[in-house]
């Protein structure tokens, strides 16, 4: 048997149809019981985008799952099919992809991530799009400009100490610092260029900068990984455990989703 779970909240509610299928509301669904009770010989198949994967990771034991998982994606970012090479619109076999993750430990929480954890602007960003998306449901989120008013006018930088496999390292004025299993987050922002999935290690970005003009002229050249050919604005490290903190509060975010009031977080692999 193959199964179509569709998620309502990805993509903004916009319904994907899949000629010939019966798509199953996974909204209620208990993910852990309906994988358990799977045959080896059935097939799942998500529809959704990387909220959607972020979920069946931190519902359902991947390693042990017996049946085919795919991603047939309609969500609005896609950095995880990016990043290992696809389009939307075909069935990506996931299970490849559901083994050995990193984990985040961030108030008083534990979750595992397929993309990222971010720290700093990122979060904000995330933090001011849930506040548009409760006033008004059906408003398209432009990140990109969430992220242009809060380096001008509404984030501020502020002094981090970064410990990498034991090491710490201390930068001022940073707007962010996320923890990075693939390269890519935000919709499309190549942020680690050089990370690879399939490593054994994450790597920690610190985009940094006193100006806020420097920080916002420069902030472009992320879609690109252009941004670490700039070492005074940009320092990356990669280690198996990283530990940030903040010297005040701000949110942060986890595959998209927001964790608001975060001082510090630990990811490892």
């Amino acid at each position: 048997m193959k199964y179509y779970l569709y998620n309502p909240l990805a993509n903004n509610g916009i319904r994907t149809e899949v000629a010939g299928a019966q798509l199953i509301d996974a909204t209620g669904l208990d993910y852990a019981a309906f994988f358990r009770d799977l045959k080896e010989e059935d097939e799942v198949v998500l529809i959704g985008g990387d909220g959607t994967v972020n979920y069946l990771i931190n519902h359902v034991d991947c390693e042990k799952l017996r049946s085919k998982v795919y991603l047939l994606a309609n969500g609005t970012g896609n950095d995880f099919l990016r990043d290992i090479g696809e389009k939307p619109g075909t069935e990506i076999l996931l299970n490849p992809y559901l083994t050995n993750l990193p984990t985040v430990r961030v108030n008083g929480l534990e979750r595992k991530f397929i993309n990222n954890m971010g720290f700093g602007i990122d979060g904000y960003c995330c933090e001011v799009a849930d506040r548009i998306k409760a006033k008004t449901p059906n408003k398209k989120i432009n990140y990109t400009g969430i992220a242009v008013k809060g380096l001008l006018f509404h984030f501020k930088p502020c002094h981090a100490a970064v410990e990498v496999d034991g090491v710490t390292h201390e930068f001022d004025h940073v707007w962010l610092a996320p923890a990075m299993k693939g390269r890519f987050y935000g919709g499309g922002m190549m942020i680690a260029p050089q990370q690879d999935r399939a490593s054994d290690q994450l790597s920690v970005v610190i985009y940094r900068s006193r100006s806020k003009l420097k920080a916002l002229m420069n902030f472009p050249s992320i879609f690109e990984g252009k941004h670490v050919e700039k070492p005074d604005l940009t320092c990356v490290l990669t280690g198996k455990k990283i530990h940030v903190k903040f010297a005040r509060p701000c949110a942060a975010q986890i595959d998209g989703d927001t964790v608001l009031n975060v001082t510090e977080y630990t990811a490892e692999l």
